[in-house]
């Protein structure tokens, strides 16, 4: 029976840190591009004009009813086909397997974020709206200190499961020549044809990452509960019942 290779273990782990924030900076840049994108496919879903509400549920239909894989592989290699495309200043992004990692991870992203969003929005209890108005706060006042912290509240543990989702997706990236976590682990792989033990390492690496983005969207959820109890009321207002 063969015995546990602790050295190989250890220096595996050790070079496979070396790719964390390569991965690290795929799911940060990832999450923020998504998120902005997310935010503004929100405003046109729930826009009551057509064109912005249809593009926007055309847009959610496409990118969450086809492979991300699909969606990356077309980016990078089916984008550069075009002659116009090589011409313009686009070339300069699209050309780079990084950039198009990220860009592709943030589209699809974008469509499940906006998705969370949306049903976060409608989920506020139409009470505590109608409480803020009867306050006399403007619109921007009762967006920053209602509608988006319940909002925000009622999202993160949805976001959660999607920004683990797009953690272990970064995966793919290895497949256009981005080499983060999975992407040097098969390099390993390739010298030295043990993947039992590097696959572990890069999981054991996986685990711990989304384990810390448990940690600080639960921490921020937290945060958030605290200001759920009375949100977005002034200081010293009397509650009325059932608001």
């Amino acid at each position: 029976m063969m015995g546990i290779d602790f050295e190989f273990l250890r220096d595996t782990f050790l070079r496979l840190l070396e790719a964390v924030p390569t991965t690290l900076g795929l799911v940060s840049s990832a999450l923020l591009l998504g998120g902005i994108w997310a935010c503004v496919l929100v405003a046109m879903r729930l826009s009551h004009r057509a064109v912005p509400h249809y593009f926007a549920r055309i847009y959610i239909f496409l990118f969450r009813g086809t492979p991300l894989l699909i969606q990356l592989f077309l980016l990078y290699y089916g984008v550069g086909q075009f002659q116009a495309i090589r011409d313009s200043m686009l070339w300069f992004v699209l050309r780079e397997p990084y950039a198009c990692a990220v860009i592709s991870f943030a589209l699809c992203t974008a469509a499940y974020t906006a998705e969370i969003l949306r049903g976060a929005i409608l989920s506020i209890p139409q009470g505590q709206i109608e409480a803020g108005i009867a306050c006399g706060m403007s619109r921007f006042t009762l967006l920053r200190r209602i509608i988006a912290p319940v909002a925000l509240r009622y999202a993160l543990p949805a976001y959660s499961t999607e920004a683990v989702m797009i953690t272990k997706a970064t995966a793919l990236a290895s497949l256009v020549t981005v080499w983060e976590v999975t992407g040097v682990a098969q390099q390993i792989i390739q010298s030295t044809y043990r993947t039992l033990e590097v696959f572990c390492c890069a999981a054991l690496i996986y685990l711990i990452i989304n384990f810390l983005i448990f940690r600080a969207l639960g921490l921020a959820e937290y945060l958030l509960s605290g200001h759920l109890r009375d949100p977005g009321l002034p200081r010293g207002a009397v509650r009325r019942e059932g608001v």
